[in-house]
């Protein structure tokens, strides 16, 4: 059995990895760490978790923290994580940070969007975890930056059309929508529940959202050329999903059977992608409490532009789930292992 930790339990994606980690037949839980809960069980801090694991939250030393597990999920915001990250690496663990700290490869464009990088060197030494394009790579390290949730949802929609060529890179716009989860769980009046029932709001316009150079490094590196993208997301009034949809030029002479051969050939085999048939359209409600992400496209004759549609939990497949579809790649598990939940509907 695998000994494995969550660094900052407290959150909704810690929730969602002690609930997968729970249900893992390979690992043991053996530290969910928590400075605001510190003491209390974390069944109580999460009743959904009553029955599943007696963990009490902790808030130990580094010392104690290291010799806790051999792997550690790394759940805590940007700034926190580059203070944790090396420690742990020093000590020959295992790390999936879930914060932005380590996906930007460049420490200039890290620095412009976030704030100054006290690890750098670490960059160096990350892989990005999006399995679809990394598995080799994510297989032999031992970081793995876990990606973002828009990300997530915009890259695996383009990446084959960026891959083949077919689409103009500069005319790509991505309009993505996200459940409150999204914006985590400490208070904020922006995610209060009046805040947002009945209501569906635009943020970050104007190309200010940080996910957005994460989301131009991967397709630039698709595309073997710098891309820049308009991106815009937006808050709906639900507890959790991503919906993204991207428009694009088609490059002239590009049919519907050529992009579907695009997507099978790209897909086919990938647990957690699904391609949806002609006709199909992705939802949120679909891939709920899923690691799948929900892929179709809609050609615009008229405008010769591609819509691709895709849809993710974003607390899953944009978080949680996907750092432990890593988990299982670097230690030789089998990739869909503890992951294989249907999405739950309505």
């Amino acid at each position: 059995m695998l000994n494995v930790a969550i660094v900052g339990a407290s959150g909704y994606t810690g929730v969602e990895l002690a609930r997968i980690l729970c249900n893992h037949p390979e690992v043991t839980l053996t530290m969910a760490t928590s400075r605001q809960y510190a003491g209390q069980p974390l069944s109580q801090v999460f009743p959904n978790l009553l029955g599943k694991t007696d963990l009490l939250c902790q808030n130990p030393s580094l010392e104690e923290l290291c010799q806790s597990a051999d792997l550690f999920f790394t759940a805590v915001p940007h700034k926190t994580a580059m203070d944790i990250v090396p420690q742990l690496r020093q000590a020959g663990k295992k790390v999936i940070d879930l914060s932005a700290d380590f996906r930007l490869r460049d420490v200039a464009v890290y620095e412009q969007w976030y704030q100054p990088h006290s690890s750098a060197d670490y960059l160096r030494e990350a892989v990005y975890g999006l399995p679809e394009l990394y598995r080799s790579a994510i297989k032999e390290s031992s970081l793995i930056a876990n990606p973002g949730c828009y990300p997530t949802s915009i890259i695996l929609g383009l990446a084959p059309l960026l891959k083949a060529g077919v689409v103009v890179p500069e005319t790509i716009i991505a309009d993505s929508k996200s459940g409150a989860s999204g914006a985590g769980r400490s208070s904020q009046v922006g995610s209060l529940y009046c805040e947002v029932a009945d209501g569906f709001r635009a943020y970050k316009v104007g190309g200010s959202h940080r996910h957005t150079p994460e989301i131009e490094q991967e397709l630039s590196v698709l595309c073997k050329k710098d891309v820049k993208i308009t991106f815009t997301p937006h808050l709906l009034p639900i507890s959790r999903g991503i919906l993204s949809t991207v428009y694009a030029q088609l490059q002239p002479g590009i049919s519907a059977a050529m992009i579907q051969d695009l997507y099978n050939e790209m897909y086919t085999d990938e647990p957690f992608v699904r391609i949806l048939p002609p006709g199909s359209l992705p939802a949120t409600q679909y891939v709920r409490c899923s690691n799948f992400c929900d892929i179709a496209f809609s050609i615009d004759v008229r405008t010769g532009r591609i819509i691709v549609i895709s849809a993710i939990d974003n607390i899953v497949k944009g978080a949680a789930g996907q750092a432990v579809q890593n988990m299982n790649i670097i230690s030789g598990f089998a990739e869909t292992t503890g992951l294989e939940m249907a999405p739950c509907f309505p």
